[in-house]
């Protein structure tokens, strides 16, 4: 229906419209203040018993997801710290590992620098010994050559000149051959 129509019917009935509106939609003020203290009741009851225990429990929610952000960045924190100090121990680890190695070396090389002059000085030693020896053999080849160069040249001497040379005539034919040879 029409409003305008509606309030022109309650004008002409000599009631106010208030009173045409209560009448059309059968409006009892007892009972409309009963309902509304019994909607009060059950909103604060609801309120109460059902809405605040929910509030309570999504704020406790609440709390503890930001608990939980807050614990999962220590922890990111707490990681990011201890991995740094891995690769700090890692690093260490490496560069003491790598100053080992060229200690290592230079104690190698050391040794090998020392094993070679001793094998450098032995093997001077048996060259050494090796002239030395050398040296006495040649001496005594010679010597023993002289005494039988002399013995041939006293033997020869005897032949081409046909007598037999006495003990002094071989003595001093053998120390001039000596001589000759020595020179």
């Amino acid at each position: 229906m029409n409003p305008i129509y509606f309030l022109a019917t309650a004008a002409a009935e000599g009631d106010g419209p208030l009173d045409a509106v209560t009448k059309t939609f059968g409006w009892n003020p007892h009972m409309f203040f009963s309902q509304l203290v019994a909607f009060i009741i059950v909103a604060l009851a609801l309120k109460k018993f059902a809405y605040q225990p929910v509030l309570d429990m999504l704020e406790d929610r609440k709390k503890r997801i930001a608990e939980g952000l807050a614990n999962a960045e220590k922890i990111k924190a707490e990681l990011a710290k201890t991995e740094a100090a891995r690769l700090a121990v890692l690093d260490k680890a490496n560069a003491d590992a790598t100053k080992f190695i060229e200690e290592a070396r230079a104690a190698a090389a050391k040794v090998l620098e020392t094993e070679t002059q001793k094998a450098i000085a032995a093997a001077n030693q048996i060259i050494v010994k090796a002239r030395e020896a050398n040296d006495a053999e040649l001496a005594r080849m010679k010597a023993e050559l002289r005494r039988e160069m002399g013995r041939l040249v006293v033997e020869t001497t005897g032949k081409v000149t046909g007598k037999i040379l006495t003990m002094e005539d071989q003595q001093r034919l053998a120390e001039e051959t000596n001589r000759q040879l020595a020179a």
